[in-house]
């Protein structure tokens, strides 16, 4: 199997799930060792990051980097998976157009901090088991409410009216965990009408936008896909960056507890740490047992493998 490491910039397409993007990756690289960084619905195109190799001990803090969307609510009826492919729930006929500026209030009204709960159909295990089985044999389980943030939401389109429903387009930045369908259903609810999400793309994931993804015919096609990763230094561009010395390397790669930096500020929760030739060795973190150290949270190299 391929030796490889690093970060597949996959735009996925629609009808595949992110697991069967991820066994398609598998294959064109060669490797057992890959898992993405965040589900996509099958039905959404867009960002799909998928760690290689050593970047796998990566996924789960990339999996928690906000995420960019571009989507769409249809106001007038809401279905079971909150979105267009589900069956018809409930029906409210728009008959006059939503103002725009009230349509701008609601959007800002859902801006910040807010709670959300899980939608049926969703991966998220109650009782050990996916909701969205639940869903399928016709059961309805309580499901979590969770804290989310949303950064950023905007409207980028005028509200258009149709026969008995209306609709607009949005742009939104969040925190992970996000269910961009539920928060259709949330903003059509504060206008007043039943509502599901009609449209969606993901276009960034962290610091991988869509401008730096690749599809599936470009990665088949080529003669060396490699040429397509992005670096597992370049994709934990967001934490503090720390370069240690040549003496201090071997002590990283060992897993040592090393001194605090004067500048790791209290907000930051890991640094990545490099080496030689600015390779990333491990991510670090406060060490709270220890004052003034720092313990690792990840090794991304060790001793015992080849630099």
């Amino acid at each position: 199997m391929s030796d490889v490491h690093g970060i597949v910039p996959l735009w996925k397409p629609a009808g595949m799930t992110s697991f069967e993007a991820v066994k398609r990756i598998r294959r064109i690289y060669g490797t057992k060792k890959a898992g993405h960084t965040g589900t996509l619905d099958p039905e959404v195109e867009g960002v799909l990051p998928v760690c290689l190799g050593r970047a796998t001990k990566l996924v789960e803090y990339l999996t928690g980097v906000s995420k960019q969307y571009e989507g769409e609510v249809t106001l007038g009826f809401s279905t079971d998976t909150e979105d267009s492919h589900g069956v018809v729930t409930e029906q409210t006929p728009v008959t006059v157009k939503p103002a725009e500026d009230e349509a701008d209030r609601v959007l800002a009204e859902l801006t910040g901090v807010i709670s959300q709960q899980v939608p049926m159909y969703s991966a998220v295990k109650v009782k050990g088991k996916r909701l969205y089985e639940y869903a399928r044999e016709g059961l309805e389980v309580e499901r979590p409410v969770r804290d989310i943030t949303i950064y950023h939401l905007n409207r980028t389109s005028e509200v258009k009216k149709a026969a008995q429903t209306a609709s607009f387009t949005f742009s939104c930045l969040c925190s992970k965990g996000t269910y961009i369908r539920t928060l259709s259903v949330d903003i059509g609810r504060k206008l007043g009408y039943a509502a599901h999400m009609s449209a969606l793309t993901r276009t960034a994931s962290g610091s991988i936008s869509g401008s730096h993804c690749v599809t599936f015919d470009q990665l088949e096609t080529s003669e060396n896909p490699e040429r397509y990763l992005v670096s597992m230094e370049e994709a934990t561009s967001h934490f503090p960056s720390i370069t240690v010395s040549e003496e201090m390397e071997k002590k990283v790669l060992q897993g040592a507890i090393l001194p605090l930096p004067e500048d790791f500020t209290n907000e930051a929760t890991f640094a990545a740490l490099h080496g030689s030739g600015g390779r990333l060795l491990a991510l670090y973190k406060r060490d709270e047992k220890r004052e003034g150290s720092m313990k690792p949270e990840k090794m991304i190299r060790t001793a015992d493998q080849p630099r």
